[in-house]
């Protein structure tokens, strides 16, 4: 069970991440979305399915988002009235700000009847965005209504880089009660190797429990896709995007430097006791692209069984 998984600490977790059919799809696209999903999703070997909780980050950044926004289904709808059939354990994306204190209350009751359900709590894309319910208020109510909810929390190893105090985020959030992390796309490996050291060293000389950190992987199949990205806030070191975009096939070689990038994380996790895991985003809807996740799921188990 997932469940076990994340508390006991495990490492090696396996997720996979997809985003909900958007909102202008009719019923009928839908349910034909949802089954493709569940067949594809239900031959693969993961510990859990990702779906992720879409918000427009125009906010952000002055510059033009490369495609164009368009709302998704609610994951927990999607999850709970369309793959119904899939008997994979879910972690549900909630960004606190779309939610008033009823309503994500009314979820969190919900939750407590569905075992299949872990969630990850997503704070503003912006200061400037004026929300309903605070990420802080929200952990409250966590509390409050389902304290038994196996929650995690965002990192951004690029953020440590900058402002050197993802570690610190991270601690609060363990504080807050969440039980593991997922990473934004990780493309800077400097970047994440110096956080796991902060993190390790500041939850060992503070007594908190070392929770796994999860990175994502993402395949890219594209240079508009590759502008997405960096619109998005990813941080690809220079000299990785150049090769990307000089690339005879740009997908293949983001599958093998993501490739290279977990294996280097996961390697470096082992020698300090981290419990590292990683998450494969399938969030494109090209069949090269889905294809390309699946065959990084693949090098992704044989990774962690190559240094079991």
């Amino acid at each position: 069970m997932l469940t076990d998984k994340i508390r006991n600490k495990e490492k090696g977790i396996v997720l996979y991440g997809i985003t909900p059919p958007k909102v202008n799809h009719t019923e009928e696209e839908i349910k034909e979305i949802a089954k493709k999903h569940t067949e594809r999703i239900s031959k693969l070997d993961v510990d859990g399915l990702v779906l992720y909780d879409i918000q427009d980050e125009s906010d952000r950044t002055d510059e033009e988002r490369p495609f164009p926004f368009i709302k998704t289904i609610d994951p927990c709808e999607y999850s709970h009235n369309y793959l119904q059939d899939l008997k994979t354990p879910r972690i549900v994306y909630r960004a606190v700000g779309n939610y008033n204190t009823e309503s994500f209350s009314k979820w969190l009751d919900f939750t407590k009847k569905d075992g299949q359900v872990h969630s990850v709590f997503v704070g503003a894309a912006s200061h400037e965005q004026k929300n309903p319910l605070t990420l802080k208020e929200a952990y409250k109510l966590k509390r409050e209504v389902n304290d038994n909810l196996c929650l995690g929390g965002i990192a951004i190893p690029e953020r440590h880089k900058k402002k050197e105090d993802e570690h610190l985020r991270v601690a609060s959030k363990i504080e807050n009660s969440c039980e593991f992390f997922i990473t934004q796309c990780v493309y800077d490996v400097e970047a994440s190797k110096i956080f796991l050291t902060d993190y390790v060293k500041y939850v060992k000389e503070n007594n908190l429990p070392m929770v796994p950190i999860i990175f994502t992987l993402t395949p890219c199949g594209s240079k508009k896709t590759l502008d997405f990205m960096k619109w998005l806030g990813i941080s690809i070191p220079n000299y990785l995007e150049e090769d990307l975009k000089e690339s005879g096939d740009i997908l293949s070689d983001s599958i093998l430097i993501s490739k290279k990038i977990f294996e280097e994380l996961y390697t470096f996790g082992l020698k300090r006791g981290i419990p590292v895991g990683c998450n494969i985003e399938s969030v494109a809807i090209r069949k090269a692209e889905i294809e390309a996740s699946v065959e990084l799921l693949e090098e992704v188990r044989a990774i962690i069984e190559k240094h079991s």
